[in-house]
């Protein structure tokens, strides 16, 4: 395919539609779960739902986000990561590791530089956007 058709597809279809954004959100949340470095992120999802609750949730989330699916409007009603996160306390450090977790995802599940510099362009945006401290 070339460069101006990848350009015409959404995010959520470039990185392989449902099966590639549940590979990419499992992956994250595998990082979470067992990299050392990844611990205080892990320990802030336990004191929540869970991330067993959290892997369904950004799976639903991340679809719309890309272009694809909007099951977290369809199931909440909106999609603000203010009013999502609002309950959660994200300082910089916390929006900093989330990337850095979701960095390493990209990496794990092979994503190609060019679509992986364009995913982590948003997810900065939405990290930021979430981040309710200083």
């Amino acid at each position: 395919m070339d460069i101006a058709a990848r350009k015409k597809q959404s995010l959520y279809q470039r990185l392989g539609e449902e099966e590639g954004v549940r590979a990419l959100v499992e992956t994250f949340y595998d990082v979470i779960e067992q990299d050392e470095e990844a611990r205080e992120l892990h320990l802030l999802h336990l004191r929540g739902f869970g991330v067993a609750h959290s892997r369904e949730e950004q799976f639903n989330y991340l679809s719309g986000f890309l272009g694809g699916p909007q099951h977290y409007v369809m199931k909440h009603g909106h999609s603000r990561l203010k009013e999502i996160h609002e309950h959660v306390p994200i300082g910089p450090e916390m929006r900093d590791l989330w990337l850095k977790c979701m960095t390493k995802a990209i990496e794990k599940v092979g994503i190609e530089e060019d679509l992986a510099t364009v995913l982590m362009r948003h997810f900065a945006v939405a990290a930021e956007t979430s981040r309710n401290m200083d």
